[in-house]
């Protein structure tokens, strides 16, 4: 099969693809930094119109302003004709456009004071996101130039404004704190209680802190313990083979937040782990980064000319931020992506095992069954006068089948070998 590869620069971004170059295209994926949201166009028959193609001795042409006006085929001058040809209705994708991507991805600008507490604390009144607004027009123009080419990725238009930032600490601005510099962003939405508690918890211990330039930035160390004393509750946690409540849990909503601006920008990524099953909540994948303290960590190194001081907050619409103030610089960085591939299918058959932490004879879930895929992204960061530097970030997604334990007694963990954990003893029904 034969495929177009087409690179569109827009100033504003790319628009690219790779699709059959004869098949029509029947959805488009927009993408901007790590939001993708695609849209059927066979649902939007409305897209379509019927064009008056001019032609000029048959070859496509500009008419006259006179011809426009009348109209009428009889009274054309000698050597113009017009044909109608199918075509595609901007205002009507601008309008789908407008509906579909502009109402996730706007947003107001923020207006935050930023000054320090008497102890030496940063304090914030407000918050600094910046203001974003999907330029619809400008996509609903690059969305008709991919269908006409049978292009199926659009690179979102998107213009981005700065909020009104006061920092009342004269440190702060001597270190550099004067703008936003990048934001992380992900969806909580339809998290349970606990796991809610811990995302708030989890997202204050970084609230203030600052990252000096230069410095390599350790999302474990700001953290600190994870205990019930530290204010945690129990809620599922990837530990293994096994997802089974233990305290944090959710904890990797907060640390793939504060891993997605920096990686977005350009910061160097010095640690950064994917989980080891496809998680909805860090969609799309690839963009995840897991922690498990001590030895799971995030990192990124700090290389902007100043110092990068955080803000958290969340919104009504269970979003999560982590704002990065500081001073930018002029490097250009995009993310491109994911590339899934090497799809496998969740086993069909259940996996059992033996524990001696639930009551005899009770069986409590360990784990969902989730298909495995493997996910890359690019990253494209070139700084003034040099070249471009292309890097990949490769996850792999476990296949995992459903998975239970059964609770048995001690002695009956000792009397059986480890071959036979497996199985299901004799005074147990097969399938309880």
């Amino acid at each position: 099969m034969r495929f177009r590869l087409v690179l569109f620069g827009i100033g504003v971004g790319l628009l690219f693809a790779a699709t059959p170059a004869s098949a029509a295209v029947s959805s488009v994926t927009y993408t901007y930094q790590h939001h993708i949201i695609s849209i059927s166009v066979a649902a939007h028959p409305e897209w379509r119109e019927a064009r008056r193609i001019w032609l000029f001795q048959g070859t496509e042409a500009v008419p006259p302003a006179r011809l426009k006006t009348c109209g009428d085929e009889d009274i054309l001058e000698p050597g113009w004709t017009w044909e109608e040809r199918p075509g595609w209705n901007e205002d009507a994708i601008r309008r789908t456009i407008e509906a579909d991507i502009s109402s996730k991805l706007d947003r107001p600008a923020g207006n935050v004071v930023i000054s320090k507490t008497s102890t030496g604390g940063i304090a914030f009144e407000g918050v600094g996101l910046t203001r974003r607004r999907v330029d619809a027009a400008l996509a609903a123009s690059l969305t008709r130039s991919a269908l006409e080419n049978d292009i199926a990725l659009v690179n979102i238009p998107i213009i981005e404004t700065q909020p009104q930032i006061d920092v009342r600490d004269e440190e702060l601005r001597n270190m550099g704190i004067k703008e936003v510099v990048t934001i992380g962003e992900s969806v909580f939405a339809g998290s349970p209680v606990n796991r809610r508690h811990n995302i708030a918890v989890g997202m204050r211990k970084f609230n203030g802190h600052l990252i000096p330039q230069g410095s390599i930035f350790s999302f474990v160390e700001v953290l600190g313990p994870v205990t019930a004393a530290t204010g945690y509750r129990k809620e599922l946690v990837i530990n293994g083979s096994e997802t089974l409540p233990d305290y944090g849990g959710g904890l990797c909503q907060v640390s793939s937040t504060a891993y997605r601006g920096p990686w977005e920008y350009g910061l160097p990524i010095t640690q950064r782990k994917n989980h080891s099953y496809s998680v909805s909540y860090y969609s799309p994948q690839g963009t995840d980064a897991t922690i498990y303290p001590p030895n799971v960590d995030v990192k990124f190194k700090n290389d902007t000319p100043g110092a990068l001081l955080i803000q958290t907050a969340t919104d009504e619409k269970d979003r999560a931020f982590f704002i990065y103030y500081g001073t930018k610089d002029e490097r250009k960085s995009e993310v491109f992506g994911p590339y899934i591939f090497d799809r496998v299918a969740a086993p069909r058959e259940e996996k059992i095992s033996y524990t001696t932490e639930i009551p005899v004879g009770e069986k409590r879930k360990a784990g969902e069954r989730h298909d495995g895929l493997k996910a890359i992204w690019y990253r494209s960061v070139s700084m003034p006068g040099t070249g471009a530097v292309l890097e990949r970030f490769y996850s792999a997604y476990e296949a995992r089948p459903l998975y239970w334990q059964i609770g048995v007694t001690a002695e009956e963990i000792l009397s059986r070998t480890p071959g036979d954990l497996s199985e299901t003893p004799s005074w147990l029904p097969s399938k309880p």
